[in-house]
């Protein structure tokens, strides 16, 4: 089976999963700019060497994940021949590079993104979205805990898998949630929950600072949207297998994309 190289742009924030345990979707373009999901992968328990970050090339080989009916999903043949390669960093001519990548095929029309996941035939899973207008950034409480039974099935099957590196630990659950509002290029209004793993590192890194969940919940609202309202802000958006059929707008924000202002002056 040949190999595929893959660029990473997205990395969601750690979910309990009851099919996959503990579950970090990963998503990513490969070389002819075509989207792929990557999953089940389990992040956190791969060698700290192999653990991939966003916009770093990879390359592994991939199966069709047949138990997902989105054409965009995949599954690794074997995450121990995960090879990392490239990492395409933040200076002027990397950023370029990025832009070209990931900015390819953009959508400016939720209701037309909306349609095309809702065919049957097209099944349109992973984009890449401009808002016309940010309105807002949301931070609201949400559970504070996880399932009890989740994780106790998860600690118990990490015992069985993992004896030799001892209790695997669980990711902290995100006691907020995340969402951006804004309006698309015809001015119709969403709100979508924020899932990129960023945010949520960000937020602890932030409580770690301030030892004040408000403190925290601040910053990331200074980050998200105060920072972000000066750049020309992208979403990568994504659907869950679950709700792609069921839901009005099965979207949710799976990453954020905002090249450096100075290059983007250097398009006009």
């Amino acid at each position: 089976m040949p190999r595929e190289k893959v660029l990473i742009t997205v990395k969601t924030y750690p979910t309990i999963s009851k099919s996959y345990d503990e579950l970090v979707c990963t998503a990513g373009l490969k070389e002819d700019g075509s989207f792929v999901r990557i999953y089940p992968i389990p992040f956190r328990k791969l060698d700290y060497d192999r653990r991939y970050k966003k916009y770093e090339w990879i390359e592994l080989e991939l199966t069709k994940n047949a138990a997902d009916f989105r054409p965009e999903s995949y599954k690794p043949v074997d995450i121990d021949k995960i090879t990392n390669l490239e990492f395409l960093d933040t200076d002027k001519g990397t950023w370029e590079r990025r832009k070209e990548l990931c900015l390819k095929k953009v959508y400016y029309d939720m209701k037309e993104l909306i349609s095309l996941a809702k065919n049957k035939e097209t099944c349109t899973s992973l984009a890449v979205f401009k808002p016309a207008r940010i309105i807002d950034f949301i931070i609201e409480e949400d559970e504070r805990e996880w399932k009890k039974e989740d994780e106790l099935r998860i600690n118990r099957d990490q015992l069985d898998l993992f004896h030799d590196i001892g209790k695997f630990e669980i990711v902290k659950k995100l006691p907020y949630r995340f969402l951006y509002r804004f309006t698309d290029i015809r001015g119709r209004e969403s709100t979508m929950t924020v899932s990129d793993w960023e945010v949520g590192q960000l937020y602890w890194n932030c409580l770690e600072k301030h030892g004040d969940e408000q403190k925290a919940c601040r910053d990331v609202k200074k980050k998200y949207h105060d920072l972000f309202m000066k750049k020309d802000i992208y979403f990568f958006l994504g659907t869950t297998k679950a709700r792609h059929f069921r839901s009005r707008n099965p979207f949710m924000i799976i990453g954020v994309f905002y090249p450096r202002v100075d290059d983007q002056l250097k398009l006009f």
